[in-house]
């Protein structure tokens, strides 16, 4: 056998060795999505209608889709600001000492237990008020987003070259023109999958709802100053109860908290464009 044939077995071992791998590596998130699939779509089925729009004594999770989607709009409006600012600022001033304390804060509340979060907002917020609310659960929801945002905003910017800056500035741009109407329009592929992923996972939280919002199913919410549940904190109340029929509800409600985040997810992603640079 030839150096070449050797080559060529070896490649492609490689080759299979990594298609291996790669099926792997994505398997239990297939596993994830059929079996929530499979438990789920039966107790929808079953119930029919009710089930998104009724409350939680008529079989239904309605307070709940609409009490994610309040808390997590309101902790976009609060969050998404403040973290694209402290992005840029990051990107902008790298070797500044407040932007080396911003970048190292950063990195750490990407790690920083959510629970510590709610217990926070906790203090802050419902301990005063005297009652869990839609606000407390939104800015300890807000506290998490920022970091994911203002990370991927800062290194999305990053990795534009520095030979754009100068055409900006050779053309007579200022600093902040060339920052946001050269810079981030072309990082927003970058800058947006953040947003995403910083939106998923808020949605999904659990922990610092627990001290914070306090869970509301049998009303829908009204106002911001009062008690809200949401799908994921409605299924760690269910899934912790002996009853079959709370644990099929938790696998319904699994499945619409999936289908609401690949529903807002894959669209705007895929109509995100790759910037040739």
């Amino acid at each position: 056998m030839s150096k070449f044939d050797i080559r060529k077995i070896k490649e492609k071992l490689f080759l299979v060795t990594v298609a291996a791998l790669a099926i792997l590596a994505v398997f239990p998130l297939f596993h994830i999505v059929f079996t929530v699939f499979y438990e789920g779509i039966s107790t929808i089925m079953a119930t029919g209608p009710t089930f998104i729009t009724g409350t939680l004594g008529e079989g239904g999770i309605g307070p709940a889709i609409v009490g994610t989607l309040m808390l997590t709009l309101l902790s976009s409006i609060i969050g998404i600001p403040i973290a694209l600012a402290v992005g840029i600022y990051a990107y902008e001033y790298p070797n500044s000492r407040i932007g080396k304390i911003t970048t190292t804060l950063l990195q750490i509340m990407l790690e920083f237990p959510t629970i510590l979060v709610g217990l926070f907002v906790m203090q802050l917020i419902v301990i005063p008020m005297g009652s869990y609310s839609v606000i407390a659960g939104a800015l300890a929801l807000a506290i998490i987003m920022m970091p994911y945002v203002a990370v991927y905003t800062a290194e999305s910017m990053s990795q534009i070259p520095f030979t754009f800056r100068e055409a900006a500035f050779g053309l007579g741009v200022n600093r902040a023109k060339s920052v946001f109407m050269i810079i981030a329009p072309i990082a927003k592929r970058g800058i947006l999958t953040g947003l995403l992923i910083s939106t998923a996972k808020v949605a999904g939280e659990t922990a610092p709802l627990l001290f914070t919002a306090g869970g509301l199913y049998q009303s829908y919410p009204h106002s911001f100053t009062q008690p809200v549940g949401s799908i994921s904190l409605l299924i760690y109340t269910l899934v912790q109860s002996p009853s079959i029929a709370d644990h099929q509800m938790a696998w319904g409600a699994a499945l619409v908290l999936m289908v609401i985040f690949l529903a807002v997810f894959i669209p705007i992603r895929m109509s995100l464009k790759e910037v040739k640079l």
